[in-house]
């Protein structure tokens, strides 16, 4: 078995990890980050780049670089319930560098900040290197096990991050306790082919007993269509065809395309989850991103709440990393500092996920907003609050004295 040695191992080369790793690494902290996968190419994977993280890209001093990547862009959300249009949000008001929602492919995200990680010193990226345990020492977690490309690992460091999702390994071998909130749907993902003729914004679509997003990438359609939670094997025993005409009714934009969904396979199921960590942190150990919360789907925010993890976790770490003396206090410190945004954008989601996701689902009554949405429609300037709450969140995070690049 091999043996490493690292001040801070981070498990998980998901935005979270990869933009933890990276500030470390630029303020001189010796980071090793852990990807079990061999590249970042999987698709249907979290790919709104909100406000708040392009604010943080500025304050980098990288935005214009990371503009050149492929993307699109929107300034506004909308919502039709049957024919009708109703304006959500619009960002174009917030006052930061790019005041619009990003659509860039994950994969391109994570790729930019590991080709500007792997420029610095102190950064060593691991691929197809997955882990699997901890080792503990005097009371505090000292060590990672893990299986590697050359077989399997041991990573000593003085700080373990689990940033390895919700179904995260390390938080299952730290035994941390799981507060399950709950959600009452699950969401199928797809993709659909877009032309010239299509309408250009993204949007979600409301029907009877139906919901589905669609999210313009360019030449194809994203599509998220929203089921109720556990219906997936009644949608397979009505057999595919039934599936497709009833998304050829709620989406005529690309009635005509319904049959590019050949088979079950073109539909990847996301079993959404909503639930957070009692503690996020033990002695030498800390979870972040959907490790420590899994976030709704809803708004597209669980990608920008775990960079704002990240950008915490390295604003309050980096200095008791250099120095090799971090204490179960500063990891307490993170969680409070990121508590009150995760529980408040949990209650905001549960509410919508209650009022408006729920009654959708259920078909009951006319396809028609709720009054808050109305209340969207007849007066513009409401738009901006959710806006400010999408697209910067409860306590938006900046790059801190202490992240000041170092060599």
């Amino acid at each position: 078995m091999r043996e490493l040695a690292t001040t801070c191992c981070i498990a998980g080369g998901g935005p979270a990890g990869m933009m933890l790793g990276f500030l470390l690494a630029r303020a001189g902290v010796d980071v090793t980050v852990l990807e079990k996968h061999a590249d970042f190419l999987r698709d249907f994977r979290g790919d709104t780049i909100h406000p708040s993280t392009m604010q943080l890209m500025q304050e980098l001093g990288l935005l214009e670089d990371f503009l050149k990547l492929p993307h699109t862009e929107e300034r506004s959300i909308v919502a039709r319930f049957g024919d009708r249009d109703v304006p959500i949000a619009d960002f174009s008001h917030l006052p930061v560098a790019a005041p619009y929602i990003a659509f860039m492919p994950q994969w391109d995200f994570l790729d930019f900040l590991a080709d500007r990680g792997r420029a610095l010193p102190h950064f060593k990226l691991l691929m197809r290197a997955k882990a699997t345990g901890l080792i503990r020492s005097g009371g505090r977690v000292a060590a990672v096990t893990a299986e590697t490309a050359e077989g399997e690992a041991t990573i000593w460091a003085d700080l373990v991050v689990a940033a390895d999702g919700r179904h995260s390994d390390l938080r299952q071998a730290g035994g941390f306790t799981v507060r399950e909130i709950g959600a009452p749907m699950d969401v199928l993902w797809f993709r659909l082919s877009r032309r010239e003729s299509d309408a250009g914004q993204t949007f979600g679509q409301v029907g009877r007993g139906r919901f589905a997003v669609m999210l313009n990438r360019g030449d194809y359609w994203q599509c998220a269509y929203v089921i109720p939670k556990g219906t997936l094997e009644k949608l397979h025993a009505a057999g595919l065809g039934a599936f497709r005409a009833g998304l050829a009714e709620l989406l005529p934009i690309v009635a005509d395309r319904a049959d590019e969904i050949a088979s079950w396979d073109d539909l990847k199921l996301l079993s959404v989850a909503v639930d957070r960590l009692d503690r996020w942190w033990q002695p030498g150990l800390i979870c972040i991103g959907d490790a420590a919360h899994a976030m709704s789907p809803i708004g597209g925010v669980g990608v920008n709440l775990a960079i704002q993890d990240a950008v915490a976790a390295a604003n309050r770490l980096a200095g008791p990393l250099r120095d090799r003396s971090v204490r179960s206090e500063d990891l307490a410190a993170v969680q409070e500092r990121r508590n009150f945004p995760t529980k408040a954008t949990q209650a905001l989601q549960v509410a919508i996920q209650n009022r408006v996701i729920t009654p959708i689902l259920a078909g009951s009554g006319p396809v028609k907003p709720p009054l808050l949405l109305e209340l969207l429609r007849w007066f513009p300037l409401l738009r901006r609050i959710p806006a400010r709450l999408v697209g910067m969140g409860f306590r938006p995070e900046h790059i801190g004295p202490k992240l000041a690049p170092r060599g």
